[in-house]
């Protein structure tokens, strides 16, 4: 009896080496687990900005004549006179569209003089490019000229125009055009756009 006991005890013992040996060579066989693979982040490459284009200035266009709100008004580059007049409330129901070019592109510091019907001689648009006040190829007469011809001049507004007009009256004729910078408002600056535009005589 202690015989089968003991051939018993050592058939376990050989199917125990047995099953660590077999289990041995299955796990040194089986595949391991790979290493984690390192994520890679990827950095866009930053969008160059595109230089911004610098804004065009507003042109400045005094607006005067048969308008319901005559007054400077700043208008984008390339506005044309119509542009000018509807900025200015629109012309008035005496306005003379007709004797003056709507389609025409207005310059900075010019002037657009809405006429009225069955007026005579009105001024011009004056200003911008050709730079002249008055009739084109005439000088205007500081000496003679009315407040509406006056404001034709360049930075010339209505409140200029009649303290040239009441300068005048109180101190006699300019005799020379620099003169005209002693009236209230008219400075080294303003001059230097008027010197070849105005005169003191015919």
């Amino acid at each position: 009896m202690d015989q089968g006991i003991t051939q018993r005890g050592g058939s376990i013992i050989l199917w125990s080496v047995l099953l660590l040996i077999v289990g041995g060579v299955i796990g040194y066989f089986t595949a391991r687990p790979q290493e984690d693979t390192p994520v890679i982040v990827s950095t866009p490459l930053p969008t160059p900005t595109l230089p911004s284009t610098p804004t065009p200035a507003p042109i400045r266009v005094y607006v005067s004549g048969a308008v319901r709100q005559p007054d400077v008004y700043e208008l984008p580059p390339g506005s044309i006179v119509q542009h000018a007049v509807n900025a200015a409330g629109g012309p008035t129901s005496e306005a003379d569209l007709d004797r003056i070019n709507l389609a025409l592109e207005l310059r900075d510091q010019q002037q657009v003089y809405v006429p009225r019907q069955g007026e005579t001689n009105p001024p011009p648009v004056s200003g911008g490019e050709s730079g002249r006040g008055g009739q084109e190829g005439t000088l205007v007469n500081i000496n003679a000229a009315p407040v509406a011809e006056l404001e034709t001049l360049p930075r010339i507004g209505p409140t200029l125009a009649q303290r040239i007009v009441d300068y005048r009256e109180a101190n006699g004729p300019f005799e020379t055009i620099e003169e005209i910078q002693n009236v209230p408002g008219i400075g080294p600056a303003t001059f230097e756009g008027l010197r070849d535009l105005i005169a003191v005589g015919p």
